[in-house]
């Protein structure tokens, strides 16, 4: 079993040469992406599970549609918000006015493989549309290949384009081993990113109550966890929040807190 202590200590002692190694810019940008405040730490599960959920339709061929229905129903069920593309942030903000509904724009989705300043440039003009909250897909590949100051940088960027929006940081756990777990959950939380996510919905598996719990020993109560990929019954969300969710996303979000039926998956990534 993997120590989790001295990774988390290791990891900080990396970060803390890279800062002092950065450029003043680099400096700069660092301190300015202080965390943006997270949901609080797990407690007991609220009678109300709707405002736990992120309301998501990610799939490719999504229709204008099919994203007015998903509004409606996260206006109608008060959804935390609606987890969307990029594309689809101008509608969603025009479609949820006047509600408490947050719109969360997906970047660097689902691959995480682009370049750093190609996620800031998306994380920006997302949040300049009207998005309230971005998660990002890190770097899964530098994350695997032990370049972890490539990681910490590649967050950093989005934290510093979105401020003053809440930043995700999506690890795809499938993907991962144990230490890559750790240390991914380290990075984002000395990057200053607001959640930490386990999965984008489209990768090998998603989440399980074993990596939400191991996820929030590591960040600890100072940064919310959102568990992703599927959860689809009400039972499965309180499974989650014991584990040290505070925020669950999903396609099934009707179904969840109606108890309808949701045994067949739809294809929205979650």
């Amino acid at each position: 079993m993997t120590d989790v202590d001295p990774l988390i200590e290791l990891t900080a002692q990396r970060v803390h040469e890279w800062r002092r190694a950065a450029s003043p810019w680099s400096l700069r940008a660092i301190k300015d992406a202080g965390a943006v405040s997270a949901a609080p730490a797990p407690g007991p599960v609220r009678a109300d599970l709707a405002k736990l959920i992120d309301h998501t339709l990610l799939k490719p061929d999504a229709t204008r549609d099919e994203i007015g229905v998903l509004c409606e129903e996260a206006r109608r069920y008060r959804f935390a918000s609606v987890c969307v593309n990029t594309t689809w942030v101008p509608l969603c903000k025009a479609l949820l006015a006047g509600s408490d509904v947050t719109v969360c724009a997906v970047v660097g989705f689902p691959l995480g493989a682009m370049s750093p300043p190609a996620k800031a440039y998306e994380a920006r003009e997302a949040v300049q549309q009207g998005a309230g909250e971005i998660d990002m897909v890190l770097n899964i590949g530098a994350l695997r290949s032990r370049d972890d100051q490539t990681v910490f940088e590649d967050i950093v960027g989005v934290v510093t384009a979105a401020a003053p929006a809440a930043v995700k940081v999506i690890l795809e756990t499938s993907a991962l081993d144990t230490a890559q777990k750790i240390i991914g959950c380290t990075l984002a939380k000395l990057a200053g990113a607001a959640f930490v996510k386990t999965s984008t919905g489209f990768g090998k598996a998603g989440a399980t109550v074993e990596d939400v719990a191991l996820m929030r020993r590591v960040v600890g109560p100072a940064l919310g966890v959102k568990a992703s990929g599927g959860i689809r019954t009400a039972e499965d969300v309180v499974k989650m929040v014991h584990a040290g969710a505070t925020r669950i996303g999903a396609s099934a979000s009707v179904a969840i807190v109606t108890g309808g039926d949701a045994t067949q998956p739809k294809a929205t990534g979650y």
